[in-house]
């Protein structure tokens, strides 16, 4: 008992259950730089730059959510795609063709 006590403390114990070098790791990787820089433009006020740049990185996470089988990424960057999409819809006035 005590050995695996000092496992857990020590940090031995941990480990990665994400995959590596494979699909999943390189579009969760190039989707994060997407999440980023969409901060970085929003926080510069970059209009509508930063809605791009969330919008590339949301859709990539959910498809690694689909990958993963993870249903909570799944619902939580579905819904940013669309309210992402939404955004860039009214930027670009495309409601007036719609309507």
């Amino acid at each position: 008992m005590i050995d695996k006590v000092k496992e857990i403390v020590t940090g031995t114990s941990i480990y990665k259950v994400t995959p590596k070098g494979d699909l999943s790791w390189y579009i969760k990787w190039v989707s994060s730089i997407f999440v980023l820089s969409g901060m970085l433009f929003t926080s510069l006020d970059i209009y509508p730059w930063n809605l791009w740049g969330h919008l590339f990185g949301v859709f990539g996470w959910f498809i690694v959510g689909m990958l993963w089988h993870d249903r909570a990424l799944i619902v939580l960057n579905s819904i940013a795609v669309f309210l992402f999409i939404t955004g860039l819809f009214k930027y670009y006035e495309i409601w007036y063709y719609i309507n």
